[in-house]
């Protein structure tokens, strides 16, 4: 059967320190430098060929582009060119002109808008940092595959993954570790794996798109 026949998959990617942090307080990540660590590129390399659509929430599609849209040489790494070339889709209900080619405004209810790209013909799509959209579409399961790229390093502060009081029981897919330090921590939900499930946690409040 035709992969993109299939129903696609939401993949939430996220980069965290071991201490769980994912607010980058520290300089503890910095993409350009991963030019020189060729494991990991090509992971990344790897994971963008099975993807072929990336959804944000506003503050982080904002901060994307203002970095990433006028780079379009980064042969290193391919997240430029990536980036620039994938189909985009934003959620929010306040911003208008996008100003970025190949970007989509989904301005309905966030879950609905997901609901319905996940059931259109494509790869996988990935949702990385956008936290309370992260939550939105944790709590109600929409989430097939968790990706946690986990540094050797701990920021002792800023923010956690998920919110205070949630709980959730994880799948082990993967996990495999790279020359740099850097772990790759691949989970389904409990559901998909076999093994007791957990609550969904419920969706913070705040951030809201």
């Amino acid at each position: 059967m035709n992969r993109e026949a299939l129903v696609r998959r939401l993949i939430f990617t996220q980069n965290m320190t071991v201490d769980g942090a994912v607010e980058m307080l520290d300089d503890w990540f910095e993409p350009q430098a991963q030019a020189d660590q060729s494991d990991l590129t090509e992971e990344n390399r790897r994971q963008d060929r099975a993807a072929d659509a990336l959804l944000l929430g506003r503050q982080t599609f904002e901060d994307f582009r203002g970095y990433w849209r006028g780079i379009g040489d980064d042969d290193a790494t391919g997240v430029g060119e990536y980036l620039n070339s994938v189909a985009k889709y934003v959620v929010s209900s306040s911003l208008d002109d996008p100003q970025w080619a190949g970007t989509t405004v989904l301005r309905g209810d966030p879950v609905e808008e997901i609901r319905a790209l996940k059931q259109a013909a494509g790869r996988d799509i990935v949702l990385t940092g956008s936290l309370a959209l992260a939550d939105a579409v944790i709590s109600v399961g929409l989430v097939d595959e968790y990706r946690f790229f986990v540094y050797p390093t701990a920021q002792a502060r800023g923010r956690s993954l998920f919110p205070e009081g949630s709980a959730m029981r994880l799948g082990l897919v993967e996990a495999r570790a790279f020359d740099s330090g850097i772990v790759l921590l691949r989970y389904a939900p409990a559901a998909v794996t076999g093994r007791a499930g957990g609550p969904w946690p419920t969706p913070r409040a705040e951030n809201r798109p």
